[in-house]
């Protein structure tokens, strides 16, 4: 089976716990973090990953998952296969 990627990003004022909690809901959901790039620029915090989603039916309920960590934190976390956030991001 051909491996399935995403990215996952991460955007707000750095706290406690941030990572933990994101990495919680991918090991939770059997998905494998490949690499990760972390910054904190004055007290804001930005984290992209990319994670293997070979396993996964949906990115939906994996969004739904992130939202709630998103409102608990005041974070920003969205995931995006891999192929369309290149497509988007492309110059």
């Amino acid at each position: 089976m051909e491996q399935k990627r995403a990215i996952v990003s991460v955007v707000g004022k750095d706290q406690v716990g941030i990572i933990a909690k994101v990495t919680a809901i991918l090991a939770d959901n059997q998905m494998n973090v490949l690499d990760i790039s972390q910054t904190i620029l004055q007290d804001f915090f930005t984290m992209m990953m990319l994670v293997d989603v070979s396993e996964a039916e949906n990115l939906d309920k994996l969004q739904k998952e992130f939202d709630q960590v998103s409102e608990e934190m005041g974070l920003k976390i969205n995931i995006q296969l891999e192929d369309i956030f290149q497509s988007m991001h492309r110059i």
